[in-house]
């Protein structure tokens, strides 16, 4: 039996003076009472959450998800230094076979020993997405979805494959929608024009969660005078659509975050990273899929300024930014990075300190840096 000490363990939305017991890599209590045990973690006045869960991420520490078995695995392990002990590797629109092998990287490294953290399985991010919203995605690549390409794609990556991120308006009669839940693959709109009835309609058929609300997510329009609310709106009205969020304080100020926090609650947002593979890097200017690119501000900017090409952030800046530049309560900010992304990937042992939950653990200090890493109850960092 080990356990860790500390007077400001996070536990179902409360900080706690007391241990956390686990024991063959599950949590068996958690507690203010003294219980026999053999060796102990002393976090003092440090605070111990679940380890953080990133849903949305593109790489990390100069490594792409969309590179080789290795460069799977060096990204996923450079953001369990940040805390994140599960993780979504997220692939960009791209020609159909390429998305397939970026697939069997990741299916190869999800059962390669060297991965020291758990990979929830990939996130495709397109190819059926919006023409109008394509933000930094492959126009060149972006169809209507094709029953042959993706029954294809369930069928081989079975168990690999975790959510697909689409357009719910160029899937009107819900086809590939009602396809994924029934493969147990989270569906999520994005880059997507969507309008009420669109969002509505993909609700309907399994989709609970927007990717990256604000980032090429339609708003209200008007035609003729009458108005549509957009997947903005739409993802406030609803209380079934869980709002996913770019908290970097760059993609979304603070002063934005607070407002879909006074309005989705704790419990209707989840925080991710949508990390390049710059984040943790030197690099300071480059070319990247074609794209000239700057860093600065603490975000990857086109080489003209005119706009983002990307997030340079890691989970730990993410509550950083939540708590100390948004005033997010720390338990409540947790929350985003821990039970809300479980809850809506459908993880039932991760994402809270709570007995039965494997022992997935960050401590970290006051200023939110990353002082330990437990993942099964192994320390990795």
């Amino acid at each position: 039996m080990k356990r860790i000490k500390s007077t400001n363990i996070i536990s179902r939305g409360k900080l706690l003076d007391g241990y956390v017991y686990y024991e063959n890599g599950r949590i068996v209590s958690v507690t203010d009472r003294e219980l026999p045990f053999d060796e102990e973690y002393d976090a003092g006045s440090n605070f111990v959450s679940a380890g953080f869960i990133d849903i949305h991420t593109h790489g990390g520490g100069g490594f792409s998800f969309e590179g080789e078995v290795s460069d799977v695995i060096n990204g996923v392990n450079f953001h369990l230094t940040h805390g994140t002990t599960s993780i979504c590797p997220t692939v960009s629109a791209a020609p159909i076979d390429d998305m397939r092998r970026s697939l069997g990287n990741i299916k190869a490294a999800m059962s390669d020993g060297r991965v020291m953290a758990y990979i929830i399985g990939a996130h495709l991010e397109g190819p059926y997405l919006s023409l109008a919203q394509t933000g930094a995605q492959a126009g060149a690549c972006i169809t209507f979805p094709i029953k042959n390409d993706y029954v294809s794609i369930v069928s081989d990556y079975r168990g690999t494959l975790a959510r697909w991120t689409y357009a719910p308006e160029n899937d009107q009669d819900t086809e590939f929608a009602e396809y994924m839940r029934g493969a147990g693959v989270l569906t999520s709109a994005g880059h997507t024009n969507a309008t009420y009835t669109d969002m509505k309609r993909a609700l309907d058929a399994g989709c609970a969660l927007v990717t990256h609300l604000y980032s090429c997510t339609s708003t209200v329009t008007r035609d003729h005078g009458f108005r549509s609310l957009g997947v903005i709106e739409s993802t406030f009205l609803e209380d079934g659509i869980v709002a996913e969020i770019i908290a970097d304080g760059k993609h979304l100020p603070p002063e934005l975050i607070r407002m879909i926090y006074k309005i989705k609650g704790s419990d209707g947002i989840v925080a991710v990273t949508d990390s390049l593979s710059l984040a943790g890097t030197d690099v300071k200017m480059g070319r990247m899929s074609s794209t000239d690119f700057i860093i600065e501000d603490g975000v990857c900017k086109l080489l003209d300024r005119s706009a983002f090409a990307g997030s340079i952030a890691t989970a730990d800046v993410l509550l950083r930014v939540l708590t100390k530049e948004t005033g997010i309560p720390i338990t409540d900010a947790v929350k985003m990075l821990t039970e809300n992304p479980a809850r809506v990937m459908g993880l039932t042992d991760k994402g809270l300190l709570e007995e039965g939950y494997g022992a997935d653990i960050v401590v970290f200090d006051s200023d939110i840096s990353v002082k330990a890493v437990f993942v099964s109850g192994e320390k990795r960092v």
